[in-house]
Formats: C-alpha cells, structure tokens, sequence
C-alpha cells in the first residue's frame, strides 16, 4: 500500500479479502470464512478475549496444589483412552526446563489431535494431587506456536475450523504492518478524542491487538468500545429525529375533560411514577410528530391505566384508540378490565343533545362470532367505536379505521416487526398514529438505551399502595415439597386458588405436553398431593376453546387449582389465585420466573411463591437465589445481565457482524450513557452528520440499512 495515499478508512479495510494476506490460501480462507473473517476488517474486528503475560508464568517444578496457574511447555506426548462411562479421556504430558506436567481431558477427544507432540502451549489450570504427583484436570489451554515476546494475545479460536490462536495473531500482525504505511482513519471528532483522552484509532487497533503493557491493551479496548457504542447511539438519535422531522403526525387536544373524568372515577390514587409517565405520554401526544415510547413496567405497577389516559386523549380529540395483545387470552382479559375501568364514561360531544354520548368499547379477536366481528369492524370503519381491543384480528386486510390516533401494543417482544409496522400504518391518510408500547419484562437501562434507543422510554418503577409483595422460597428436597403441596391445600382451604406450572421441553414437544400431564396425573392420582381437590390442566397442545374453557372455570373459582406449561405466564389476571408453584424451577431463567411470580400477588392478599427443584447448575442456582431474595423487577433484569451477558438481550436487534464486540451493556453502563449524549450533542450540531461523512459511512457499513430499519421499525 503506497504511502501519500489517504488513511485507509474501515470500508477500505471491508473491501481487503484475508486472501491478500500471506499464507492465506483458499483452504486457509474457507476456515476463517467459518469464524466470519472474510476481510482484513473482519480480521482487526476479531479481538482478543485474553493476554498471556509470560512475566506471571509458572515453572512446572514450582507448581503448588490448588493454586491458579499458568504455565508454558512443550507437548511430550498425547493419548486417549475409553471410560466407564464410554466417554473418551485424553491423556497429554507437557515438559519444561524443569520438569513435566499431565493434563487429563474428560469428554474433549478432539484435544488428542489439537495437542500433538512438539507443540508449543500455553495451559491455565488449578494442579491437583493424583497418585503422588500433580496433574491438570481440564484446563484451559491454547496453542501458542513460536510467539516470542513476554506479553502476547490470545484470539477466540475455532477447533472445528482447524485455525488456532497463534495463527490468528500473524494474520493480524502482517495485516496492521500493512497498514501502517497510510495509517487508519479516525472519523471520531479531535474534540471527543481530546475530551475523553482517548487514543487515535490507528493507536487504539495496535494496542489491542499487540500491547507492550496491560494498560495499553485496555486504553485500546476503551477506545474501541466508545467507538462500537457511537456508532449505534448516532444511528438510534439520527433515525429517530428523522421521524420527529420529516413523519407527519397528529397533534393531539391534551388537557381535556374525558381524561379527567376517568382520572376522577378510579377508585384509587395514582403513583407518582404513573403521574410522571401520563404527564411524558401526554407530551408526546401533543407535539406534531408520532409518539415512539416503551413504557415499562413491573407486574402489577399499572400500566393499563397509563395506557388508557393514551387512549382516552385521542377519543377526546376525536380520533380512535386501539390495543394490541399477543394472545386471546389478554385482549379478552384487557377489554373486560377496560369495560370495569370505564364503565359508564361518557364523552364530550358539542355536536349530540345534551352535550354528550357513551364511549364504545369493542373486542376483536379471530374467535368472535361472525356477527360480533361484523358489528366491531363496522363502528371501526364509521367511527362510532372508540376504541378496539384485540389480536392480529386488529391488522387483519380489509379492517378500515375512520381515525386512528392512538395504538398501544402490549408486550412488545411477542409480535413481529412487520405486524407492529402494518397497525402503525393504519392511521388517517398519510398520518401515523402515535404508538405506546408496554412491557412487563423490565430492561435495565442501558439495555433499554441500546436495544430500544429509537423509542423514549417511560419507567413504571413503582407498584400501588397496599400492594403487598410476593413471599418467595425455594424448595429443594421431597420434605420442603412436601410442605409446598400443603400450603396449597391450606390455601384452597381458605377459599384460594393455587397455579403449578411445568417448563416447558423445547426440544420436544410431545415432552413437554407428557410432562405436565404426568405432573397433574401424578398430583390428583389416589394418594396424590392434590388428590379430592378441582384440579384443571392447561399446555399449547389444547385448542384456543379448550383453553379459554378452562381459564374461565378458573377465574369464575370453579377450579381450585391450574396445573399448566407457561402459556400462563404473560399477563393472565385471577386476584383470587394467591399461590404458585414452579416445578423444576432451574430450568427457567429469572425474567421468566419473575413473570411466572407475577401471576399471583394481584390483590391485597398475602401470596406466596415456590420454586420447586434442585438447581443442576451454578448458574440454575444464582437464577433461583436472585428471585427468592427480590421481588423486584428491575433489580432481577440487572441481576439477569450479570448472569447472561446481553447475548440474549442485543439478539432482539443485532445480526451477526455488526454485534457490539467489545463494548459490554454490563461493564461499560457509564459509557453506553456518555456515547448517547455524544451523540445528541453531535447531532443536535449537524442533523445529517453531513460534517462527519465517514462517521456516517461507517454506521451505513457496520449496522447496514436493513438492521436500522429494524431499529426503527421495533
């Protein structure tokens, strides 16, 4: 690469095949194509996960029982052998200047190919003493090669592949010599860089990769992540103040009569935090351009009736509300409690006798009766309903809308994007009606600033007066599941209801329907726990009329007990039901647990959880202590991160390359905070960033249009 040139930028460095680079082959190139490395910005983008510092290795001679270490040596020799359990053991001798060492591998045959006599290797282990002298029981160990120098890498490798870390490391090295006649370019503003002391890019992509020292390595990796986190902050603010500027919206009458005569008529109070959400939403509705808001909220902190002032705001004005549910189940459950809520509100009318008319409410899922369906499709189409609750039913073809200027979509993670796009477009002529979204599952901040940027976001963080939280415990042996089934049966003694739900086996379906039918055999079987007592079952093998047959013998109290996989889980409201039982409780992960929790505990009844099971991993256990020890959403959805990493989180959004590699929503919270308001900054000063066109290439390159019609669209 001549020097003159201008810096190579990072489209420059996507556009550089790996098979440029010495030793790359075709054979070579179709197993970094494996690990999604296909160009040398692939390559500079695949970081190191470690460091070997050589300055902190052990000698074998010197290793100590039960101390962390690490050592270097030579491999000796290599062998495998069966076991009783017909799992493959390898056994692999390493030596040193001072001695030898064995490793002992269980289940890892490929280990006997990766660890050939006279390969060089890097192993982390605890030595343990078997037979009178130390060994390594599954260590962690990496193919070093020839790499000299005290401090070196080491790069995530692929086994399956057939390309090790010491390989990867002279890729990079040859790919950043390269570089280093132009340099790279660093499209980040000189006063952010200045701000921040932040390493140039070109400085940052050696330190990371080939550090003299550790703090050189996380100065680099500072200065990368910052850079990982802007990009998607500029994009998130950038398409979302294109929508505020160039989307026409309706600029709803707020502050009206409708929503004070409802606010009135409640039979309680409202919180402070559904005061400050109402008073967000309402300013939203107001301005000319589409509301774009999650509001987020645990169970049971009143998000419905937030939701309804929403609605009400756009019957007001004269225009139509509608509310979106997953499943028939909620938009049944959400328009009863709406018709309680409700009932009786008349609306403002100058035009009627009186001054006045009802305000219609109607249902419209794809289970109503023809005439129904008819009836709530025509008051949609000439505007005599107010406002619609319902499914999919609500996007159906052919359903008219005279004005829709307001949707709410509950539980946001259950519907596609399309599906949430298609209502939204349902609005007057070429006007997008404003959107609420509502969550249960609450998301830590950051998460939500990340995965959710595009939307305002409203937090619900507080539950009604008198609500009283839910006891939980964990009941881990046959005698605490023992005292489980009987405070169950205490329960129903007291007129109560009880839930007992089974995890569902994803793995196979028939499983999973077997499991909890065995499960409510088993319990109301002669000398079962529950044995005598009205028992129902509910799984997703039963037809959506079965299903609702049997929801509402257990709402109106005609069963005691409802024994179910989790299509209980999201939403379903019996204030009556004050005990539930999670069996196999391990299984589940916190959000799902604490969702699971939530069905009980929906009145100013004592109520009372179990998490029944052994918990067969570490991870299974800290899940299970977590929910036992907080009845907080938001608490257990941090707790959740800590424990899963944002994987799971960032896979609503991201796809494949363009994942945050360094940057982490757990360790790097201050700064996901600091990359938005930069962002703001920058673009409150250049809307189109057209005083940064490389910056903006690079989010055009690394996120790429579809995934931030994504962003938007959710």
């Amino acid at each position: 690469m001549p020097a003159g040139d201008p810096p190579l930028t990072l489209r420059d460095l996507d556009a550089i095949d790996v098979t440029r680079l010495r030793n790359v082959g075709r054979k070579r190139a179709s197993s970094l194509t494996e690990m999604e490395i296909n160009s040398v910005l692939d390559l500079l983008q695949h970081y190191p996960r470690r460091y070997i510092d050589r300055t902190k290795q052990a000698r074998i001679a010197e290793l100590a029982q039960g101390e962390d270490v690490f050592v270097e040596g030579r491999v000796e020799r290599s062998s495998s052998r069966p076991t009783r359990r017909r799992q493959r053991l390898v056994e692999v001798v390493i030596a040193d200047e001072t001695g030898r060492l064995k490793l002992t591998f269980f289940n890892q045959p490929w280990q006997e190919n990766s660890l050939q006599p006279g390969r060089q290797v890097a192993v982390h282990g605890r030595p343990a003493l078997y037979r009178g002298s130390l060994q390594m029981t599954n260590p962690v160990v990496d193919l070093v090669g020839d790499r000299t120098g005290r401090f070196f890498p080491v790069y995530p490798q692929s086994e399956r592949a057939s390309v090790s870390t010491w390989e990867i490391a002279k890729f990079v090295e040859q790919a950043l010599n390269r570089c280093q006649p132009r340099g790279i370019a660093d499209p980040v503003p000189a006063s952010v860089l200045e701000r921040f002391d932040f390493a140039g890019r070109h400085t940052a992509l050696n330190g990371i990769h080939r550090p003299a020292t550790m703090r050189e390595s996380s100065e680099a990796r500072r200065r990368l992540m910052f850079d990982e986190l802007l990009r998607v902050q500029l994009e998130l603010v950038r398409r979302k103040r294109w929508l505020e500027r160039h989307t026409a919206g309706l600029s709803h009458a707020t502050g009206g009569e409708l929503v004070e005569r409802f606010l009135r008529r409640l039979p309680f109070g409202l919180t402070v935090a559904q005061q400050r959400v109402i008073d967000e939403i309402t300013a939203d509705l107001a301005q000319p351009y589409p509301m774009h808001r999650l509001m987020q909220g645990d169970v049971g902190a009143g998000k419905t009736v937030v939701a309804l002032c929403a609605l009400l705001t756009a019957v007001q004005g004269g225009f139509q509300g509608a509310l979106m549910a997953p499943t028939e189940v909620l938009a049944e459950q959400h328009f009863d409690t709406m018709v309680a809520l409700l009932d009786d509100l008349s609306v403002p009318d100058g035009s009627r006798l009186g001054g006045e008319r009802p305000l219609k409410v109607e249902l419209l899922t794809g289970s109503r009766g023809a005439a129904d369906r008819r009836r709530a499709s025509g008051g949609l189409a000439t505007g005599d309903v107010d406002i619609v609750v319902g499914t999919h039913a609500l996007i159906s073809e052919g359903l008219q809308y005279k004005a829709l200027g307001v949707v709410v979509i509950d539980e946001q993670h259950r519907f596609g994007v399309e599906q949430r796009a298609v209502l939204r477009d349902r609005g007057p002529g070429s006007v997008l009606p404003d959107l609420l979204v509502m969550t249960a599952t609450p998301i830590p901040r950051t998460a939500a600033m990340t995965v959710y940027g595009d939307l305002d976001v409203s937090t619900l963080d507080e539950l009604p007066a008198g609500r009283l939280p839910v006891a939980t415990s964990w009941a881990r042996g046959p005698l605490e599941e023992a005292q489980v089934w009987a405070a169950v049966r205490d329960a129903v003694g007291e007129g109560r209801q009880a839930y007992v739900v089974c995890p569902v086996i994803e793995e196979s379906e028939a499983l999973d329907v077997r499991s909890v039918t065995e499960t409510h055999e088993s319990l109301t079987g002669e000398g079962g726990e529950l044995a005598g007592l009205r028992v129902g079952l509910l799984h997703g093998r039963v037809t959506a009329a079965e299903k609702d047959a049997t929801m509402e013998l257990f709402r109106s109290g005609a069963l005691d007990v409802l024994v179910s996989t989790t299509v209980i889980e999201v939403g379903v409201d019996v204030p009556n039901a004050t005990v539930m039982v999670v069996i196999d409780a391990g299984r589940f992960g916190i959000a799902q647990l604490h969702q699971l929790r939530g069905r009980v505990g929906r009145s100013r009844l004592a109520s009372s959880c179990y998490l029944v099971g052994e918990a067969v991993t570490a991870d299974a256990e800290a899940r299970l202590e977590a929910v036992v020890a907080s009845n907080d959403g938001f608490e257990l959805a941090e707790a959740d991160l800590e424990l899963r990493g944002e994987g799971t989180i960032m896979g609503e959004r991201q796809k494949g390359r363009n994942d945050l590699r360094l940057a982490s929503l757990r360790r790097d919270k201050e700064w996901v905070v600091t990359a938005r308001d930069v962002a703001i900054e920058m673009l409150d000063a250049d809307p189109d960033l057209h005083a940064h066109r490389a910056l903006a290439d690079e989010i055009e390159l690394l996120l790429g249009e579809q995934d931030a019609e994504f962003l938007l669209k959710s």
